[in-house]
């Protein structure tokens, strides 16, 4: 590091940009978005007060993990302005996380399991759709990945074929061709 002090109160953006290695114009951008805070100087110059290190690195780890920055901001303003918050009051921003970050890695988690298997989402273009989502059953339960929503959902894995069809044949879709592809047929 070069000539940071680390008895100053207060830190210039690019000491703090150093210190943090985040970009000084993130840093501007994340005061302009109400994330961070500075003071000016009679020159006009920035200062930081040494505790935004702090509140930087929970930006970018917050951003890591995919939460937006208004919900960043929200957490952040639980904390106390005018002192360095405590280790009390970054527990109090992990409890108000909490329900929400467990929803955020359930969902990863399902993800992750469901990747290679259908989501729900209805498309009826990988040969494995038509087994896991047969005539597109989902599909009317609503829009959008209806397993990875979490949405429980009846009818869409049959135990038993449709009448006519092999167990090992996958449903016909009205309109579609015979085939597993799920292109529309062609006249």
């Amino acid at each position: 590091m070069s000539g940071v002090s680390w008895q100053a109160k207060e830190l210039t953006i690019g000491e703090l940009s150093e210190r943090s290695g985040v970009p000084a114009s993130a840093l501007r951008f994340y005061e302009r978005r109400g994330l961070i805070d500075s003071s000016r100087t009679s020159g006009n110059q920035r200062r930081y007060a040494r505790d935004t290190l702090r509140r930087v690195a929970f930006i970018r780890v917050s951003q890591r993990v995919g939460i937006p920055l208004a919900t960043i901001r929200e957490a952040l303003a639980l904390l106390p302005e005018g002192r360095t918050p405590s280790k009390e009051d970054w527990a109090c921003v992990s409890e108000h996380w909490r329900q929400d970050l467990t929803e955020r890695i359930r969902q990863m988690t399902m993800l992750l399991e469901k990747l290679t298997d259908c989501i729900g989402c209805g498309c009826l273009t990988l040969e494995r759709c038509a087994l896991a989502n047969p005539c597109d059953v989902l599909g009317e339960q609503g829009s959008g990945a209806r397993r990875f929503e979490g949405q429980t959902v009846r009818g869409s894995e049959p135990a038993i074929a449709p009448t006519g069809e092999s167990a090992g044949t996958p449903p016909r879709r009205p309109g579609f061709s015979g085939g597993t592809s799920g292109l529309p047929s062609r006249g």
